[in-house]
């Protein structure tokens, strides 16, 4: 046998051998035949799965899938999607995992496509709901997609800009709407072509289905239908951009499940379901805007500084994780700033580094300076840090104390100043502090 050809059917074996001392042997005569050569890892760039190791996926669709998916993972680029239903004008930090999950699939070479939901938006997905979402006008929701869509496309930006230190360029993402091909689309056609794939009884064995069921509210059929809309949309990508993959929160396994057995009945293909933890607070308590908690990825609606904080004041038992949950910084670099926090571990060394790397990533450069300028002024204790901050940064600081307007005339006195603005209820008082100082 040729030497070329040897290498080949040695470099096949040894990628799908479990037994260390048969790929052991495989290596040495392959090093033999030809030096130079480096055997393929099974896990290589392109195989996302190893996200795993960062904490990042839960669970995978089929269950018994892992090394088929890995086979095609390897073969080449993939495109994978995540929906976001437009339910508030702001993604939050539960949605955030799911973007970064989609950031370290581009970064590996695949293709994201990040589905808004104006579509699934107006039906509500029952997952993870006691009682029925409240119906949203179509104005409020096209301007919810229309906020949606910026955000993603300036997360993504932001990546690409400040994140991407490496010469390859990334594939490009696509942000869809998914009301965009439900427009085009008849009642009666979709049923009939559609709807009869679905059976009921797979249907109604839903955990979301039945958790509702069983309780006081109900189910509506508007909420029942919702997947048939999210596994139509699995279908509608697979067909125009080969999607293979999707990508979500635990919550949403039973959608994908929707999603592949319909895939299956149409195409007689097999896809895959990758879920990602939902993001909770110490207690364990969901964060997200149904449970009342959120940290917003919008500036309007929580601002730089707040976000920045959020990181910053996570507890140090939490660090590691949101590292690897939250950075793309490599295991080795990791380790080492936890084993370095740990050393004084009150300056918060790990969490500034999250919070820093974090928050550039959602709000850019600019952003980043803000949060570090209301930082350094009100916890620095120095004077000039707060000649620095804009207007609009002090009203954020000090929105909740209590305000006086003085109109300043010439031969102020710092006493004056200070008795107008009621800091002190006694001139005495203020003479001992300017006395100290």
């Amino acid at each position: 046998m040729a030497a070329p050809a040897l290498l080949k059917c040695i470099v096949t074996t040894a990628r799908f051998c479990n037994g260390l001392s048969r790929n052991t042997q495989r290596l040495q005569l392959l090093q033999r035949i030809q030096p130079k050569i480096i055997l393929p890892r099974y896990y290589s760039k392109k195989n996302i799965l190893e996200l795993h190791k960062r904490g990042l996926f839960q669970d995978i669709f089929p269950d018994t899938s892992t090394n088929e998916l890995v086979e095609i993972l390897n073969h080449g680029h993939q495109a994978m999607y995540c929906g976001f239903d437009p339910t508030a004008e702001s993604l939050h930090i539960g949605n955030l995992l799911a973007v970064i999950t989609m950031l370290h699939c581009q970064r590996a070479g695949h293709t994201p496509i990040l589905l808004v939901g104006g579509a699934t938006a107006q039906i509500g997905d029952p997952s993870g709901k006691t009682s029925e979402r409240e119906v949203m006008n179509l104005e409020t929701i096209q301007k919810n997609v229309s906020s949606l869509k910026s955000s993603l496309e300036r997360i993504f930006t932001n990546h690409e800009r400040l994140l991407w230190k490496k010469d390859s360029k990334l594939m490009p993402a696509r942000i869809l709407d998914n009301i965009s091909w439900y427009n085009e689309i008849k009642l009666v056609d979709f049923l009939s072509s559609v709807g009869r794939n679905f059976r009921m009884g797979q249907m109604l064995g839903k955990h979301s289905v039945q958790t509702r069921l069983k309780g006081p509210e109900g189910m509506s059929f508007t909420e029942f239908t919702y997947q048939v809309f999210q596994a139509y949309d699995w279908l509608h990508l697979y067909k125009k951009y080969g999607c293979l993959i999707q990508i979500g929160g635990s919550d949403q396994m039973g959608n994908m499940k929707a999603g592949y057995d319909l895939i299956s009945r149409i195409t007689g293909k097999t896809v895959y379901g990758l879920t990602v933890p939902l993001i909770t607070s110490t207690t364990g308590d969901k964060l997200g805007k149904t449970a009342g908690n959120a940290l917003w990825l919008n500036s309007d609606k929580t601002s730089a500084f707040e976000f920045y904080q959020f990181f910053v004041r996570i507890p140090d038992s939490e660090v590691e994780k949101y590292l690897n949950f939250f950075t793309f910084l490599p295991h080795s670099e990791i380790e080492d700033i936890v084993i370095k926090h740990k050393t004084k571990p009150e300056l918060r060394y790990a969490q500034k580094k999250i919070a820093k790397l974090v928050t550039l990533l959602v709000h850019g450069e600019v952003g980043l300076q803000s949060a570090l300028r209301c930082t350094d002024a009100l916890y620095s204790s120095d004077v000039k840090a707060l000649a620095e901050l804009s207007e609009a940064e002090l009203s954020l600081l000090f929105r909740d104390a209590a305000t006086v307007e003085l109109s300043l005339s010439a031969g102020t006195t710092i006493m004056d100043l200070a008795m107008k603005a009621q800091c002190f209820a006694k001139e005495g008082e203020v003479f001992v502090v300017i006395c100290e100082y």
